[in-house]
């Protein structure tokens, strides 16, 4: 791996140490690029000692190489990755500004761009700042979303650097997402060209009054990566997705919805084109009876509030399912294969995925599943595996239930 790390000029700046150490663990060779103002937050030399490379912080800085170097750099990153982005970045990203290294570098690379932006809260949802960030994902720069917390400004809300973690795992994610794609670019590989996949990922969400909710912990990721693998073995992908803070892959048809009575009624007008239906995502199973209209008071009482169940997706799906292959999913916290197997019984499915979200490296919001594959020929356990490997196993187990129904 290949990757460009730009530094923007803010005091989040000092992070992008521990994100240059995190990318290294992964393996990486990162080429660090500095806007002129990062150099009075964190020296190039830090960066230097640690990345083994120079550090590129001017555009006209004499040199014996005669290549030109932004160039250079824009054709063999597998990634460019600015973190911190500060709102002047992304202001000039969005509008092709290019007076520097870092923004002449990225208006020149052809490689995916992810962009973890940190500045003061009012800076981060000032409509200017926005309608940057909502132009760059149009044209398919993905991002990292500031968190909320206490900043640098001692004022407290959305505008913090992500976790150094946080935007390691996702570099990381993008590249092996691309590499795969490539490898699976042959012809041979394209098992699926005739294939309509619907696949449904995240949470819902279900309103209680204009601004309280029940939903869950759902990142979508799973789901996420089950399109990712399908359009990369040639299918073609609608993929309706609940609230998440993940950018979808950019083939795909997608379906924004929030609650489950609308994820019910965008699978069901998507369904009749599909004949492979994978149901990834964490429905809720009730909402509230009534939803007021005005935000409820705390008046020191007890709040009751009445549920009834939602719409039942999974089953109306293998009611009509015709000769498609459904696949649904079952996130239990304990008697895993017991729970799973009922599901599989009492929805009719074809194939069941089961995995335990009790389990830190297998649950909500990390990169990694360990996934038990339950259907009426047995029961299939197999390792942890990154989320995009345990998609394609997904896909391979559904290609063989298909065989398997031809032969018959």
């Amino acid at each position: 791996m290949r990757i460009a790390l730009g530094v923007t000029g803010c005091i989040a700046a000092y992070k992008a140490v521990e994100v240059l150490r995190g990318l290294q663990k992964q393996g990486a060779t990162v080429q660090v690029v500095m806007s002129p103002h990062a150099t009075e937050f964190v020296t190039p030399l830090t960066f230097r000692s640690i990345s083994g490379l120079a550090v590129i912080s001017d555009m006209w800085t004499p040199t014996e190489d005669p290549s030109i170097k932004h160039i250079e750099i824009a054709q063999s990153i597998d990634l460019l990755l600015v973190a911190p982005a500060t709102a002047n970045a992304l202001a000039k990203f969005a509008n092709g500004i290019a007076d520097d290294f870092l923004s002449t570098l990225y208006i020149s690379t052809s490689a995916p761009v992810l962009l973890a932006p940190a500045m003061n809260a009012e800076m981060w949802l000032h409509p200017a700042t926005q309608e940057n960030v909502r132009r760059l994902r149009e044209r398919g720069v993905q991002f990292v979303d500031p968190g909320e917390g206490y900043l640098a400004c001692r004022t407290v809300g959305p505008g913090r650097l992500a976790e150094p973690e946080d935007i390691v795992q996702r570099a990381v994610e993008i590249i092996e997402t691309k590499q795969a794609m490539r490898s699976e670019s042959k012809l041979e590989h394209l098992d699926l060209l005739e294939e309509h996949v619907l696949i449904t990922a995240g949470p819902t969400y279900e309103a209680i009054d204009p601004v309280r909710g029940i939903t869950n912990r759902s990142s979508g990721r799973m789901g996420y990566a089950v399109a990712e693998a399908a359009l990369s073995r040639g299918a073609r992908v609608t993929l309706v997705t609940g609230p998440v803070s993940i950018d979808p892959p950019a083939s795909a048809r997608v379906l924004r919805v929030q609650s489950a009575a609308q994820m019910y009624d965008a699978v069901m007008d998507s369904l009749g084109e599909a004949t492979l239906v994978v149901m990834a995502a964490a429905v809720s199973d009730y909402r509230p009876a009534q939803v007021a209209g005005r935000k409820i008071k705390k008046d020191g009482n007890p709040l009751v509030i009445e549920l009834e169940p939602t719409e039942d997706i999974l089953s109306a799906v293998c009611r009509n399912g015709g000769s498609r292959i459904v696949i649904g999913f079952a996130a239990e916290t304990d008697n895993l294969v017991v729970n799973a197997s009922k599901k599989l019984a009492e929805k009719g499915a074809d194939l069941i995925v089961a995995n335990d979200v009790s389990a830190p490296d297998a649950g909500f919001d990390v990169s990694t599943n360990r996934i038990v594959l339950i259907s009426n020929e047995g029961v299939q356990e197999l390792p942890l595996l990154s989320k995009r490997a345990a998609a394609d196993r997904i896909l391979d187990e559904a290609s063989r239930i298909k065989a398997a129904r031809v032969h018959a």
